[in-house]
């Protein structure tokens, strides 16, 4: 409370969520062996339930306890996108995104929709699997932007590699999807491309 959260380690930190330890270990020891045992707060947080409540002391209540500290911290981000103009702060823009799609295995497809002033109005996953020419559809995204009465769009996906880089296929999507928003007076201002440890951004790279 004197010095705030920020001065904590990553132990401490981690002790305050899961709240106790078990007989003859104590909630700091906990944490310090789950940061040991999954690598650090990512591997932990990002681990599904089975190899989680593996660990003695942790159950399914602690579990969904660190999940949901994960999501609210979600939350916050998408709040904080809604009440300002995203592109002024494309590093809360990145936060969110990596945040929802760096732990998917699977590449994911989703669309930022922003009204007039560039705020959020909604953040939509719409295609699984391999991101190519042929598993996205451009009808489909004008229809949820219709839906949406976004006035803007933002395009992002994963790459589960971990590599950032935009790849020929992200190239051509963004292309074909640009021309079909354009239609209808819809501005794509950036596709990003959520990496293992970095974001890369089309309107950066000048590919928009």
């Amino acid at each position: 409370m004197r010095d705030g959260p920020e001065v904590l380690s990553d132990v401490e930190l981690l002790a305050i969520f899961l709240g106790t330890g078990t007989r003859g270990q104590s909630v700091l020891m906990l944490a310090g062996q789950l940061l040991k045992q999954f690598g650090d707060l990512r591997g932990l947080l990002e681990a599904d339930v089975e190899r989680v409540t593996a660990v003695q002391g942790m159950g399914p209540a602690k579990y969904a306890s660190l999940k949901a500290s994960m999501e609210l911290s979600v939350r916050c981000m998408q709040s904080a996108a809604k009440r300002r103009d995203v592109i002024t702060d494309p590093n809360m823009t990145r936060r969110y995104l990596c945040a929802k799609l760096r732990h998917q295995e699977r590449e994911v497809f989703a669309c930022l929709y922003l009204d007039n002033q560039h705020r959020l109005i909604s953040y939509e996953e719409l295609f699984f699997g391999t991101i190519d020419s042929a598993s996205i559809h451009p009808r489909e995204v004008v229809k949820r932007v219709l839906f949406h009465n976004a006035a803007a769009a933002i395009f992002a996906h994963n790459h589960p590699s971990g590599v950032a880089e935009p790849s020929s296929a992200d190239k051509r999507i963004t292309e074909r999807l640009q021309s079909a928003l354009m239609l209808i007076d819809v501005r794509v201002l950036d596709h990003m491309v959520v990496g293992d440890v970095e974001v890369v951004s089309f309107a950066e790279r000048g590919l928009l």
